[in-house]
C-alpha cells in the first residue's frame, strides 16, 4: 500500500516569509555550484564582518559558569532589569523587572505574545510594507492582518487618519515598525502621537518593534512609543540583534508598559506560554546588561565616516546615478527600499521576476518587495551590511541589468 502524502498543518496555508523562501534556496543551490552569492535580502551583521562588542564576549564568558541550569522563565534578573533601566532612561517610568521577558530573539517573543493575545477572526492592524514575521504571527493564530498603507509618496509614514478607517470592533491591536524594515523611515512625534490616541481610544494593545531603536541617521529621531501610551497596553520589543550585531545569540526582549491593571490574564497568559518553553538562551543574556550599559559602539557606524553611514550613502548616490531607479532615503535601520521606475519597462516589471534574473545572472540577492506585503511590484530590499565599495560595484550592477531588461521591452 502506498504511504498517503504527508500534509502540513492547514495553519500555515496563509503563512508567508520568502526573504528565505524560494529565491534563497535557489541561491544556496548556485553557492553548492561553487558560485559567491553577494545576500542582502537579510540584515545579518556577523556575515558581513560585523562583530558584537568585545564587552559582551567577555562577559558571556565570565558567566559561563552559571549558565547551565535554566533560568527563570522570564529571563535572568540583571538582563530583566537593565532593559528597566533603559526604559526608565527614556522617560518610562512605570517597567519593572517583572514586566520584562527575555526571549530567543525578537522573533519568538511577537509569536509568543500574538499567541496569548489572539483569537480566530480578530484582527490586527499591520503597516505595509511589514516584516513579514508580523503578518504571518497574525494570521497562524487564525486571526486578519489588516494592513494600513505607508506609502512610498509619503516617505514610507502612515497616515493616522488612514489607519483609523481601518479600525473595527474585531480589532484587537496595532504593529508599529520605527525605525521601520524595510523602508528606513523614522516615524515623528505628530504621527507617533496620534497612533498613540487612536490606540487608546478603542483599547488596542499597541505592539512597538524598535529593534532598531540607535540605528538612525542625519538629523533623524527616535521616539520610543511607550512615552506616548499610558491609557493602553503597550509591548515594546528589543533585543542584541541589530544594534550590538549578535544575531546568533537570539537575544531579544519584551517590555509591557502603559495600562497592565486590565491585562493581568493576558500577562498570565504570556508568562505561561513562556514557561512551556522552559527559558530562552541562557549564556547569550548575561550579555544584556553589558551591552545596554555604557557607551553604545553603533554609535561610531551611523555617522559620517562610519560603516553603515557611508554604505548608505554609497546606495544614495549610485541611485541618484540610475535612470531606472529612486528611493527614500532610510533615515534608520539597516535598509534601503528602491523603487524600479515601470515607465521604462510598457511590458511590465514585476520585481520576483527581476529578483530572480539578478540572482542567476549577476549573483546577488535581494528581496522583492511584494514579500513585504505590499500590493505593488515595483520594490526591493537590501541591506546596509556591506563594504561601500562592494555595494556601489552591486548597485552598478543592478543597474545594468534593469537597462538589459528595459532594452528588450523597447
Amino acid at each position: 500500500m502506498t504511504a498517503p502524502e504527508l500534509k502540513a498543518s492547514r495553519h500555515l496555508a496563509d503563512v508567508k516569509y520568502e526573504i528565505r523562501g524560494a529565491l534563497a534556496r535557489r541561491a544556496d543551490e548556485l553557492e553548492r555550484d561553487g558560485y559567491d552569492i553577494v545576500k542582502l535580502n537579510i540584515g545579518n551583521p556577523g556575515a558581513f564582518g560585523f562583530r558584537m562588542p568585545d564587552t559582551m564576549r567577555v562577559a558571556m564568558v565570565q558567566n559561563l559558569h552559571q549558565a547551565d541550569p535554566y533560568s527563570h522563565q522570564k529571563g535572568i534578573f540583571p538582563a530583566r532589569e537593565a532593559v528597566v533601566m533603559q526604559q526608565q532612561d527614556r522617560g518610562i517610568m512605570d517597567a519593572s523587572a517583572d514586566d520584562v521577558f527575555i526571549g530567543n530573539g525578537v522573533s519568538e517573543l511577537i509569536m509568543m505574545t500574538m499567541r496569548a493575545l489572539l483569537n480566530p477572526d480578530d484582527e490586527v492592524l499591520v503597516p505595509s510594507p511589514d516584516y513579514p514575521l508580523w503578518t504571518a504571527s497574525v494570521v497562524i493564530h487564525g486571526a486578519k492582518a489588516v494592513h494600513y498603507p505607508c506609502r512610498p509618496e509619503n516617505g514610507f509614514v502612515p497616515d493616522p487618519a488612514e489607519l483609523a478607517a481601518l479600525v473595527t470592533p474585531r480589532t484587537r491591536a496595532i504593529v508599529v515598525i520605527n525605525p521601520n524594515n524595510p523602508t528606513g523611515a523614522v516615524y515623528p512625534r505628530a504621527v507617533l502621537t496620534q497612533i498613540a490616541a487612536l490606540a487608546e481610544r478603542h483599547h488596542l494593545v499597541v505592539c512597538a518593534d524598535e529593534i532598531y531603536d540607535h540605528m538612525l541617521y542625519d538629523d533623524a529621531e527616535y521616539i520610543p512609543l511607550a512615552t506616548l501610551t499610558d491609557k493602553t497596553l503597550c509591548m515594546t520589543f528589543g533585543g542584541l540583534s541589530k544594534i550590538y550585531r549578535a544575531c546568533g545569540l537570539r537575544v531579544g526582549w519584551v517590555s509591557f508598559t502603559g495600562e497592565k491593571s486590565r491585562a493581568r490574564e493576558y500577562l498570565r497568559a504570556v508568562d505561561l506560554l513562556a514557561s512551556l518553553r522552559l527559558c530562552a538562551n541562557v549564556p547569550g543574556q548575561f550579555a544584556v546588561q553589558t551591552a545596554l550599559g555604557g557607551r553604545q559602539s553603533i554609535e561610531d557606524l551611523i555617522r559620517p565616516g562610519g560603516r553603515l553611514y557611508e554604505t548608505r550613502r554609497a546606495i544614495l548616490e549610485s541611485v541618484a546615478k540610475s535612470p531606472y531607479m529612486s528611493v527614500v532615503a532610510p533615515a534608520g535601520s539597516m535598509y534601503a527600499f528602491i523603487r524600479v521606475d515601470t515607465a521604462a519597462f510598457p511590458a511590465g516589471f514585476d520585481d520576483e521576476e527581476f529578483a530572480l534574473a539578478l540572482l542567476e545572472e549577476k549573483h546577488v540577492l535581494v528581496a522583492p518587495g511584494t514579500s513585504f506585503n505590499v500590493p505593488y511590484k515595483d520594490h526591493f530590499r537590501v541591506t546596509l551590511l556591506p563594504q561601500p565599495d562592494q555595494m556601489r560595484e552591486v548597485m552598478g550592477q543592478i543597474d545594468a541589468l534593469l537597462a538589459d531588461m528595459a532594452a528588450e521591452q523597447r
